[in-house]
């Protein structure tokens, strides 16, 4: 029996099988997140904004946002926030040790439709970890793109995610970086929430293209500052993945109305998936 899918679409039973996955480097982002690369038996062949099941035998099987861009090597890369469980066996895995890997699932960015537009991307906290599956392609093919823009937002500087990354995109596309208080720590950043920057951020609404991935209650914020700056709601697109759990719509954890945010999802256009109700909650 197949996931129940509102589009039809059958899913690869391959993609049932989990895959072995070695891992090559491990290592601390923040007190809670871990960067983790591992090597795949052969190219894992997804889209931007796709997500991979991740098992440890004996433990128990989690969807994992990918946060690497489609390549044509066997490298599949991850951030893990220790929140569990599982996450907690994860966390004291070192190089060399395995794990299982079943997918990729989900839908992905349309990439295509992107090029000539200008692209905004926020994120917040962990949601820039699947964001940065698209923004490094992206950023790879620049020339085929208008304005980039980058508004990400973090707690304070110690739960800021890929520092380095995001001085390197800066090179190539207007980064904004914003923490809600420093805390104390040395900060090079802004400080203030993803949405300040909304009102006064140069934009045409007629080109820009929104990229959306965080928490639920970040999206609504927003989405209404687009709205005061005419941005239509067919150019906006959210991540909803914090939403999944079995990955392979079952559980009905991820379920929105007739939607399956793992089988559908995760991204969506937002003038789909908007109306529905709780969608966003």
């Amino acid at each position: 029996m197949t996931a129940p899918s509102t589009s039809g679409i059958v899913p690869d039973p391959t993609l049932y099988l989990p895959r072995p996955a070695r891992i090559l480097e491990v290592r601390d982002l923040t007190a809670r997140e871990r960067f983790f690369r591992v090597a795949l038996p052969e190219p894992l062949q997804h889209r931007p904004g796709q997500f991979v099941m991740l098992s440890r035998p004996g433990i128990g099987e989690a969807p994992i946002s990918i946060s690497n861009g489609p390549r044509g090597d066997n490298i599949l890369e991850m951030v893990i926030r220790k929140a569990g469980s599982l996450t907690g066996v994860l966390h004291t895995l070192k190089v060399g040790d395995w794990v299982g890997v079943r997918g990729p699932f989900g839908s992905g960015f349309p990439l295509a439709e992107f090029q000539g537009m200008d692209l905004l991307f926020v994120a917040g906290g962990l949601g820039l970890v699947p964001l940065r599956s698209l923004i490094q392609p992206v950023l790879a093919e620049a020339h085929r793109y208008g304005t980039l823009t980058l508004i990400c937002g973090f707690r304070s500087p110690a739960e800021e995610l890929y520092r380095e990354d995001l001085q390197a995109w800066g090179r190539q596309a207007r980064v904004l970086r914003l923490v809600n208080e420093t805390a104390s720590l040395p900060w090079d950043g802004g400080i203030g929430l993803v949405t300040d920057p909304l009102a006064t951020l140069p934009l045409d609404p007629a080109r820009t293209l929104a990229i959306l991935c965080g928490p639920p209650v970040m999206y609504k914020f927003v989405i209404t500052g687009l709205d005061a700056r005419n941005v239509p709601h067919d150019h906006i697109f959210v991540d909803l993945e914090r939403r999944m759990k079995c990955g392979v719509g079952k559980c009905g954890h991820c379920q929105i109305n007739q939607v399956y945010c793992c089988q559908e999802g995760p991204v969506f256009r937002f003038s789909a998936i908007g109306p529905l109700r709780e969608a966003l909650s």
